[in-house]
């Protein structure tokens, strides 16, 4: 039942200036992205999965187990099942945002979703969004999806994290149907970094040319 989120890895493809190509389809990988790299722009790093010796309870970091009614009301109807901590996600020394499959988390930064759909036609200045209310990222332990050992009894292990709301809706899964729906929003959004910085970020595509899901091309301005 889930054929369409349980893609492996495919082939690379051929961007432009000011984009990037992710094979973002793996559910057990963070991408970390950093604008301002010549060299080594992207950066994977694995989910930590393996167990500690004893909880921290729940709003810990680790794997959130929950049951999701797949074939009745979707993933709004859910159930929490288990916690297992787990170590911190590893993080590399520089990066402005990270990639999951749909799911999109910024380095202390913040994002506001603008009505353009195209990069060009943005304001010439960051300015224009200084009085916009941007949204910084917030807990999640529903949307990461790690674990898939027993997704066909509707089980998944979700990384607890912090996951930006509004960057992330630019590829939006929906259960049901079942197998699965993306709907992919190529509204241009805005990031504040931590650094006062901002940059210009849109979803231009979320497959590769053979059809695998979250294999994502994007376009990117930085610094705007």
């Amino acid at each position: 039942m889930f054929d369409d989120i349980y893609d492996e890895p495919q082939e690379q493809v051929d961007i432009k200036e000011g984009q990037l190509y992710i094979d973002a389809s793996s559910w057990t990988d963070w991408h970390y992205i950093n604008l301002t790299a010549t060299e080594n722009k992207v950066v994977k790093m694995s989910i930590p999965t393996e167990a500690l010796p004893s909880p921290n309870g729940e709003g810990a970091e680790g794997l959130y187990t929950y049951w999701y009614d797949v074939f009745g009301e979707g993933l709004s109807k859910h159930e929490f099942r288990g916690f297992t901590p787990t170590i911190s996600q590893p993080e590399p020394d520089e990066w402005h945002i990270a990639v999951h499959r749909n799911n999109v988390r910024t380095n202390g930064g913040a994002a506001y979703e603008t009505p353009y759909t195209s990069m060009n036609d943005l304001p010439e200045s960051s300015e224009a969004f200084a009085n916009a209310t941007f949204t910084e990222d917030v807990w999640n332990e529903l949307d990461v999806w790690t674990i898939q050992a027993q997704m066909l009894q509707g089980l998944i292990g979700n990384q607890g994290i912090k996951v930006n709301p509004v960057l992330s809706l630019w590829l939006t899964v929906s259960l049901p149907p079942v197998p699965p729906v993306f709907t992919l929003n190529n509204h241009v959004f805005i990031i504040k970094f931590n650094d006062g910085t901002y940059g210009a970020i849109q979803l231009e595509n979320y497959q590769s040319p053979t059809g695998v899901k979250c294999c994502l091309t994007i376009n990117y301005k930085y610094p705007y």
